[in-house]
Formats: C-alpha cells, structure tokens, sequence
C-alpha cells in the first residue's frame, strides 16, 4: 500500500497556515494601531474642547463681573443667559455631529479597508493556487520522466548484468580468463551501485510525493537483524571490522515492511562499514522499547559533530565533502522509511568515539518463545 502523511501536502499545509498566522498577526497589528490613533485623536479632541470651554467659561465670568459692577438691568442679564444657552445647545449639536460624522468616516474606512484586503488576499490565494498547480505539473512531468528513464535504465543495466554473468560463466580457466573474470566482477559492481542510486532516487520522488511504499506486517524482528548480520559479515571481515549482533529477547513482534526495514539496516551498516577504519567494531543490537522494538547500529568510526547532529537525515548529507561514495540519500530515506511506520530514528555521536544511530517501531508488546 501506498502510505502517506498525515496531511497529503505537508509543506502546503505548513504554508497555508503560517500565512494564516501571519495574515491574523498583521489583522491584530493594524487594528491594535488604529486603536492607539483613534483613541490619541479623540484625547487630543477632548483636550482642545476642554480647553474652549475653560476659556469660554472664564470669558463668561469676566464679563458676568463687569455686569455686576455696571449695575446692568436684570431683564439685559436675562437675556445674556438666553443667549448663552441657545449658544451652548448649538455647539453641543455641532460637537455631537462632529462626532458622528467621525465615526462614520472611520466605519467607512474600516470597511474599505477589510474590502480592500479580502481582493487583495483572493488576489494572492489566487496566484498562490495557480503556482501550486504549475508546480504539480512540474512534479507530475518529473515524476513521470524519472518512472520512464528509471524503468529503461533497469532493463538496460538487467541486460548488462545478465551479459556479465554470461561472460564469467564462460570464462577460461586461464590469465586470460581471470582477467575476464576480475573485470566482469567489477562492471556487477558498477551496476549493482547504479541500480541502487536509481531506487534511493525514487524513493526521495516518492517521499516528496507523500507516497512512499511501505507494506507492514506483524513480524518477529529477530530474524530481520539475523538476515542483516549474515549479509554484511563478509563485507566488515574484507574490512578487518568485526560485527557483532545483540539481541535482547527470543522473538519480538512488531509491525514492519521486511524489505523497507532491511533497507533502513543496510543504510545504517554501510555507513557504519565506510566511516569505520581497520580493526574497528560495528554492533547490531534489537531490544524491546515499550509496545515496540529498537534498534540500534553502534561503530567505533569518526563520529559526527555536535554542528552536524542535525544535518545528518537530511538529502546530499555527506559526513565529509570530499567523499563521493553516494549521495548521501540513504540516512534521509531511512528517515522517510522510518516515519512511514510511525517510528523515529536519531543518532548520538562524538567525533573520534564513533556513532550510534537508533531507531524504533511502534507494535506489539514482546512475546516469550
């Protein structure tokens, strides 16, 4: 089956929602600024009409003073305190359609405003689908073009491996055939290489894609590191490394892709095998971890530095720039293999005392023999 994340389109997701984030921010921003003004504005407002009335007021009282000293009739008093009051109703009516005139105008802005942003934002949600969709038809040519070259470059180099078995096969016990032998051995080794950087190249298309193959089923992981071990001892022994195996418990159930799983172990031991120098040794070990299993790859290689402890899982990481062993593909898509299942995989190192890259699977709880 064809397993995918969580959410088919990750990234996008992310996208969308931290500018969603950011659009709320930039809302709250905008509105907590026109807030200040407006307030400020209305204070200033409030200020200046305070200080009219404090001027208006002491102008009253002046003249009320030299009203009282000229012994102005009653009847003209009167009339001064009508007209005061016509004058005060007047200037309150101005004042409160000032007000409403303002708060008008500052609704009206503000809907412009949100009216001005909604196009402006389906502007952008609008470029934004366009280029996703030039984007998905850029992956899906990619991805079409790489399933095309990878499924001739298979036949091609199947041909050239069957060709080579050919020529070994019927090669002459002699100098001659030796050489034939020894040169057929090498170009099963250049396509063995080859076959597998195209398969780490579709697996990383897949992985981009959400889709990676993984087909999990309950399985004892005991005879997954047992199968490893005997797979990669030749290898280590041809590199005066010594393998060792360590299993903590008879069988181990869990739920696993046996071949996915397999290649997440050859990853880890190669690594393990080309960073580890001569008379080094390299450690497979499998324990229960909760309702699961780890496993764990342990060298007494180079080590990795604390800078590059988070680098490592990664694409084109390469413990040394100068190495062109690989890609530096296999550690990320051990990574993309591991979540697949649902586990995690991390490494604890420190350069000159090796690495230990570990990663667990979530199943069932370990059962006796």
């Amino acid at each position: 089956m064809a397993t995918r994340d969580k959410k088919s389109r990750p990234e996008r997701d992310d996208t969308d929602e931290s500018l969603r984030v950011e659009r709320e921010k930039s809302d709250d921003e905008y509105s907590n600024r026109q807030t200040v003004i407006e307030t400020e504005a209305d204070t200033a407002v409030e200020t200046a009409r305070a200080r009219a009335d404090e001027v208006l007021r002491a102008t009253r009282e002046n003249a009320d003073a030299r009203m009282a000293r000229s012994w102005t009739p009653i009847s003209a008093r009167q009339s001064v305190s009508r007209e005061r009051a016509h004058e005060d109703a007047a200037l309150l009516g101005e004042r409160e359609t000032a007000d409403e005139e303002l708060r008008d105008e500052r609704v009206e802005r503000q809907r412009a405003l949100a009216a001005l942003l909604h196009t402006e934002r389906e502007e952008t949600n609008a470029r934004l689908l366009i280029e996703r969709a030039r984007a998905d038809d850029g992956l899906a040519a990619r991805d079409h073009f790489m399933a095309m070259v990878s499924h001739d470059s298979r036949t091609l180099l199947g041909g050239i491996a069957l060709q080579a078995t050919v020529l070994k096969r019927d090669a002459a016990e002699d100098e001659a055939g030796g050489k034939t032998v020894h040169a057929v051995e090498r170009i099963q080794r250049f396509t063995a290489r080859l076959t597998r950087l195209i398969e780490d190249l579709l697996d990383v298309v897949s992985m981009e894609a959400g889709i990676l193959r993984v087909d999990p089923t309950m399985q004892d992981a005991t005879a997954l590191v047992r199968e490893s071990l005997e797979a990669f001892q030749p290898l280590a022994s041809a590199q005066d490394l010594s393998l060792e195996g360590e299993i903590r418990g008879d069988r181990l159930m869990v739920k696993l892709d046996h071949e996915r799983i397999l290649q997440v172990l050859a990853n880890l031991l190669t690594n393990a095998i080309k960073f580890t120098p001569a008379g080094g040794t390299i450690s497979l070990r499998l324990e229960p971890a909760g309702q699961g299993v780890r496993f764990a790859v342990k060298d007494t290689g180079s080590g990795v530095s604390s800078q590059q402890l988070e680098a490592v899982f990664q694409r084109f990481w390469q413990a040394r720039r100068e190495d062109r062993r690989g890609l530096g593909l296999g550690l990320a898509i051990s990574k993309g293999i591991v979540d697949a299942h649902g586990g995690r995989i991390w490494v604890e190192s420190q350069p000159g005392k090796g690495s230990t890259f570990s990663f667990t699977l979530p199943g069932a709880a370990p059962s006796p023999a």
